[in-house]
């Protein structure tokens, strides 16, 4: 006989003797009770509890999110302990295991598990690919036989945060940076396994650790960036600052009434001034790019009366050089662009090739249409650049000759905002050059809007 049905027989017994008890003193409230007990009984066996609810508190768990120090629902915690909590997370009829494989599957994080004797029991793809393992269901062991963690990997850094959680029950943290042709950067965290309090006889013993290591590599090389930016932007900033100070010291000290330097003085000041103007007026303009706060608005655009106007602004630069400007643009040739934004492209790439160029050198300016893309060159004759510095000369404050650049007046953003305003208008900026044979700069543009293609 079940608990159940020995508990209904009792329960039964005892409700027949209580209605005879209560017959002898009232016999209509007998005939009430009773027929409150029968449909008690039978709103019972109509109205029964759902499956997922039969265990207690497991079905309020299931239906509530796990509460964080916080108080938010957070993450994938012990409230999905059961599969009926799986599959009203799925939405299908899946079991818990086949939920947290799939779960494991997605995720970028690797996540190693080891247990107590610091054998790698189990893993997901991420962190396979992570040591150079082949992929397999996710949560399976590397290998058929669990290997060892000195077997995997060499790392100090990872030996040294699991066995702080292996030995100590202690979490861990350590930076991991991997060997190879990509190198990559993760920061590991490591947690002791233990049993909850109370289900075991040594309820603090740790059976094993969980490691998860996430890709930072992307957010230090940010950093590196923002540090390197922030360190060029002080540099550039501080070189004609101290000139500044250094001349207006010299004035005030007396040489303000000195009609043979005075001027030249002041001379020296306002060119360092407009050099910090125009510095500023770089970073500003390069920063909204980057963030996309500057719109660009194409439209057919006549390329050859854009580019006769560039060459007007610099022939008095270009003359005092002694370097010839040709437009080489067929006068018919239109491009799909923002006329201002394109100005601006073209006047950095054409001040550069006159500022860099060789005394008694040209400058070309021509189009060619390959297929949906328009490509404008601006060639020049000067010493070029070798294939160390071409990789590199489109990041910001890139400097071939620093020397050379900050006495001509440069920058060093020109070519910075040039990349980031042709990838505005869908389409880039690229150099082909040879030390000793001058330099090619090519601004790539779609020859038309995606709607007009489609069209």
């Amino acid at each position: 006989m079940s608990l159940r049905t020995a508990i209904a027989l009792v329960f039964g017994v005892a409700l027949v003797a209580s209605v005879l008890v209560l017959y002898s003193f009232d016999a209509f409230a007998a005939y009430v009770a009773f027929v409150s007990a029968i449909m008690g009984a039978l709103a019972l066996m109509l109205f029964q509890r759902p499956q997922g609810a039969r265990s207690g508190g497991q079905a309020s768990t299931a239906s509530a999110p796990v509460k964080g120090a916080s108080g938010e629902g957070r993450g994938l915690g012990a409230a999905w302990t059961t599969a009926q909590g799986a599959a009203a997370v799925a939405g299908v009829d899946m079991h818990a295991s086949a939920l947290l494989e799939t779960t494991m599957e997605s995720i970028r994080e690797g996540v190693l598990v080891l247990d107590a004797g610091a054998r790698v029991v189990a893993s997901n793809n991420a962190a396979r690919g992570l040591f150079g393992e082949a992929e397999s269901s996710a949560l399976s062991p590397l290998t058929q036989v669990p290997r060892r963690l000195s077997e995997l990997t060499r790392d100090p850094s990872i030996h040294s945060a699991f066995a702080a959680a292996l030995e100590r029950g202690e979490r861990a943290e350590a930076r991991v940076e991997t060997e190879g042709p990509e190198r990559r950067v993760f920061n590991l965290h490591v947690a002791p396994l233990k049993p909850k309090p109370g289900r075991a006889p040594r309820s603090t013993e740790t059976r094993g650790a969980v490691g998860v290591f996430f890709d930072i590599t992307r957010l230090e090389r940010l950093e590196r960036v923002r540090q390197e930016f922030l360190s060029n932007v002080s540099h550039e900033l501080r070189t004609p600052l101290t000139a500044i100070l250094t001349f207006v010291e010299t004035l005030e000290e007396g040489a303000i009434d000195d009609p043979e330097h005075n001027r030249r003085f002041l001379s020296i000041i306002r060119r360092n001034s407009e050099r910090m103007r125009n510095l500023i007026n770089d970073i500003l303009e390069l920063s909204a790019i980057e963030a996309g706060t500057v719109e660009v608005e194409p439209v057919q655009v006549n390329l050859s009366a854009l580019v006769n106007e560039c060459l007007t602004a610099l022939a008095a630069r270009a003359g005092a050089a002694g370097v010839r400007l040709l437009n080489e643009v067929p006068a018919e040739v239109s491009v799909y662009a923002d006329a201002r934004r394109l100005e601006q492209m073209l006047s950095n790439l054409l001040d550069n090739a006159v500022k860099f160029n060789a005394e008694g050198g040209e400058v070309r300016i021509t189009h060619e249409r390959s297929g949906a893309r328009d490509r404008i060159h601006v060639a020049d004759t000067g010493e070029g650049i070798a294939p160390e510095h071409a990789a590199r000369i489109f990041e910001r404050f890139y400097r071939v000759d620093r020397a050379r650049s900050r006495a001509l007046g440069g920058t060093g953003l020109g070519l910075a905002i040039v990349k980031h305003l042709a990838r505005a208008h869908g389409g880039e900026a690229s150099v082909r050059s040879a030390h000793g044979q001058g330099s090619t700069f090519t601004v790539e543009l779609p020859a038309e809007s995606p709607a007009r293609a489609e069209a």
